[in-house]
């Protein structure tokens, strides 16, 4: 094709789109709504997956992860064994690298001034890890001062981020902050050993500060994540090994069993170790939910991944169904331009050329009216996008290439049908007006229909779906999760493992919020009933032969907790305060996994924790987390030296809107008069109950949207055909209303085949949806039945919207004069 050819394209192709503007624009509109969805789900799937795949040798770097199985349970561990890493570097082979290290969750940070100026304090920072002398060689960073040869390889040093250095000692260069002193919980006194350039690609390990691991093994800090302990699993101690070329993970997970076997202490009972440890690839930790990131780090979840590349997928299919819809509804009126075209010589190739370039240019505008769109849906789910994600991310290079990609498959698939079609068109029929005498288009479009169809059952999948688990989601936070969770706030004292002064500040704040009058109870405990964070323990319980060992999550509370909080004591007496360990409150399911269906026969037995301790009541269970997660065994005791955590529930407010304001102002500055160098900041029990569901309230949002543009989308294809059928019958139209056919029948007579492919789409839709709502639905403890209600209003709306659609069309065929479409040959 030639310049002067292809010059001469471009300007048929933009008379077209001037002498059809509506056709255009709702031709452009459909592809870019598909376009533009498409391109902010590329860069939210693309930016998931290349979490930490800058790291050299990456696919040879793995996280050693721990399994611990029960009888009726199996605990996932991102941890290891404290003394697991010395004991892997002496016994097993086939590991080039290693490095192990703490991840603490925060810490009080203050930077020394110079003389008469008090020190610069920084709380809650967070991104802080004890990290081995073997660290950096494991994962490489660029370093601006410093070296990582001596850097972690004493006691009492650290190195920094850029910019959390900038945070501490502002625009200093890295050499001059080497040397500076950092105080960690006003006990840890730290030099700076170097400053590393931060690193720019997605990654899960967003450390800023790294502690040298050695100043734990100086200190009695090492105590703190019990160093020398082989039965103690905590997720804080990370470790991290890459292989030697050719070694495969089973290799290193069988010599990790027979490390075990040499190390572990033999159980006095005989039982065998319930411990395993596996290799978790380093590309895994961003996905698998069974271990989680470090410390609270956000991780994508695969499934829901390819969800979105479905909706991305089933809106360009929409778009460029309704494409072909629309143009070949468009043919008759470019059939005389396309016979005079042959009559003057022109083949069938450059006719479909031409056709596909009028979809290529249109395609393009298409894409940057999508490009334009893509900041406002950025905006719009800005909750659910990554952080990481901006309209800057278009600027990328591999973005303009999906962009380049996009177009011209997008250009294919919407233009190759229709410039087959038109091109084939015969001259002589053409120019008679018989452009479809004689074919099989009359009657039997059998590729439209289809395409209309697939329209349809696309849209009513996604309405099935937007509607079950919009229902599950309503049934998760309205349930009765056996506690209440209204009006109630929790907040955290101080605990600075640190220290060695007893700190008894909190139990004083205590006795002083029940003097203020707005606040109906006040407790002591640890976390509320439902947290993401949670502690678990082995406990025993043994009956003459019989013995049940398992693991149970664990929580303290005084003796008013369960009253706040209006829990069901079922048999037994409520907790007693005390500073240690004394008695047991377990929930139901615990008792009856213990052997006891009617919870009185629980009390007075007993259970061994370290000690034995017995059961003095049993409450009624309650969810500790999502509705996703079966009710587990759980024990309460009231060991008041573990609680740190104060929950209050607030007075109604009645007629009195401010009052929760008020109490909420009073407790702020009592907080301060006893905790002056803190912050205050408090949680509504049920906005922490919200947050389990927030993937899915934001996946109903995002399926809201797209059923929405989906059902948009499908009624422009639904109009292009039924203009189609219009125009083909056109006299057939005129004949009836001669005969004496009325409106209504003739509205009836080209609905009814609409309406049929709408019911056809709802036949085919109905296992689909209900095959994928239930597989997911099945990742839920405690779910909704989906109930044919659901079915019923999706393909009842699906019919009313085809209604509505070709409603518009076919009445106006129908009042049209007959005489004007009689007169003409």
């Amino acid at each position: 094709m030639n310049k002067s050819m292809l010059a001469n394209n471009f300007k048929i192709a933009f008379r077209t789109f001037r002498n059809n503007k509506l056709f255009s624009f709702i031709n452009i509109a459909g592809l870019a709504i598909g376009i533009s969805a498409s391109l902010v789900i590329y860069l939210i799937v693309q930016y998931e997956y290349s979490f930490d795949k800058f790291h050299k040798d990456g696919d040879r770097i793995y996280r050693v992860v721990s399994e611990i199985k029960y009888p009726d349970l199996t605990i996932n561990n991102s941890g290891v064994p404290v003394p697991t890493d010395k004991s892997m570097r002496q016994d097993i082979s086939g590991i080039e690298l290693q490095t192990h290290f703490i991840t603490p969750y925060e810490f009080k940070v203050a930077i020394p001034l110079p003389v008469n100026q008090s020190p610069a304090v920084f709380k809650q920072q967070r991104n802080i890890i004890y990290a081995d002398q073997y660290y950096f060689n494991l994962f490489e960073y660029t370093w601006l001062a410093g070296t990582p040869l001596t850097a972690l390889k004493d006691p009492y040093q650290v190195v920094l981020t850029q910019s959390r250095a900038k945070t501490y000692f502002g625009n200093l260069s890295p050499n001059d902050i080497l040397g500076k002193t950092i105080i960690y919980d006003d006990s840890l006194n730290m030099l700076v050993a170097g400053i590393l350039k931060d690193i720019d690609y997605p990654t899960d390990l967003t450390f800023k500060e790294f502690i040298s691991r050695t100043t734990l093994e100086v200190t009695a800090l090492k105590n703190n994540w019990n160093w020398d302990e082989w039965g103690s699993i905590n997720s804080s101690s990370q470790l991290f090994v890459k292989l030697v070329r050719g070694i495969v993970p089973t290799q290193i997970e069988k010599q990790l069993v027979d490390v075990r076997i040499k190390y572990l202490p033999k159980s006095e009972d005989g039982e065998p170790d319930d411990t395993k440890h596996y290799l978790q690839p380093l590309a895994d930790i961003h996905f698998d939910a069974h271990y989680d990131a470090f410390q609270e780090g956000r991780q994508a979840h695969k499934p829901t991944l390819i969800g979105l590349l479905a909706v991305a997928a089933f809106l360009l299919i929409l778009g460029c169904i309704n494409f072909i819809n629309l143009t070949t509804a468009q043919a008759s009126q470019r059939a005389k331009e396309i016979g005079i075209r042959k009559t003057m010589g022109s083949g069938q190739a450059p006719l479909t050329a031409q056709f596909l370039m009028e979809t290529f240019v249109l395609t393009c505008i298409s894409m940057l009216v999508s490009i334009g769109l893509a900041p406002w849906l950025i905006q719009m789910f800005r909750d659910f996008i990554p952080p990481g994600i901006s309209f800057a991310s278009l600027n990328q290079l591999h973005v303009w290439l999906f962009m380049a990609v996009l177009t011209v498959v997008v250009s294919l698939l919407s233009g190759f049908y229709p410039a087959w079609v038109l091109s084939r068109f015969k001259p002589i029929a053409v120019l008679k007006n018989q452009a479809y005498a004689g074919t099989d288009q009359t009657r039997k479009a059998w590729l439209r229909k289809t395409l209309t169809v697939s329209q349809f059952v696309i849209t009513q999948v996604i309405l099935i779906a937007t509607l079950v688990v919009g229902k599950q989601v309503r049934y998760s936070l309205n349930k009765d999760l056996g506690y209440k969770k209204d009006a109630i706030v929790f907040f955290n004292t101080e605990w600075n493992i640190f220290s060695s002064q007893k700190d008894d500040r909190r139990f004083v704040l205590l006795e002083r919020l029940k003097q203020i009058p707005e606040i109906e109870t006040v407790s002591l405990g640890s976390a509320p009933p439902a947290a993401n964070n949670y502690n678990t323990t082995t406990m025993k319980y043994k009956e003459g032969d019989k013995m049940i060992e398992t693991m149970v999550e664990t929580k303290t509370a005084d003796e008013r907790y369960f009253d706040l909080y209006k829990m069901k004591l079922l048999a037994g007496e409520n907790l007693k305060n005390s500073d240690t360990l004394r008695e047991f409150v377990i929930n139901e399911t615990y008792a009856k996994l213990l052997g006891f269906q009617n919870p009185q026969d629980a009390i007075g037995h007993y259970i061994e924790r370290g000690k034995i301790v017995p059961i003095t009541g049993v409450i009624a269970d309650f969810h500790t987390n999502s509705t996703r997660t079966p009710i587990k065994p759980l024990a309460y005791s009231s060991s008041s030296r573990n609680n740190y955590t104060i929950h209050l529930a607030l007075k109604p407010r009645g007629t009195d809107p401010d009052l929760w304001k008020r109490a909420l102002s009073k407790v702020e500055l009592t907080y301060k008069s006893l905790y002056p160098e803190d912050d205050f900041s408090y949680k509504f029990f049920d906005e922490s109950i919200a947050a389990f569901y927030k993937a899915e309230q934001n996946m109903v949002r995002l399926l809201k949207w797209a059923a929405g543009l989906c059902i948009f989308i499908s009624c422009l294809g639904l109009l292009g055909l039924i203009i189609h059928m219009s125009i083909l019958r056109t006299k057939e139209i005129g004949v009836r209303k001669v005969l004496g056919a009325s409106v209504m029948q003739i509205v009836t007579l080209l609905s009814k085949d609409f309406v049929r492919l709408v019911i056809l789409a709802f036949v085919i839709a109905v296992p689909i949806a209900w095959w994928s709502m239930n597989h997911w639905l099945a990742d839920f403890a405690y779910r909704v039945n989906i109930g044919w209600m659901v079915f019923a209003a999706v393909g009842i709306s699906a019919v009313l919207i085809a209604i509505l659609t070709v409603s518009f069309q076919t009445i106006k065929a129908a009042v049209a004069n007959p005489v004007n479409s009689l007169r003409s040959e």
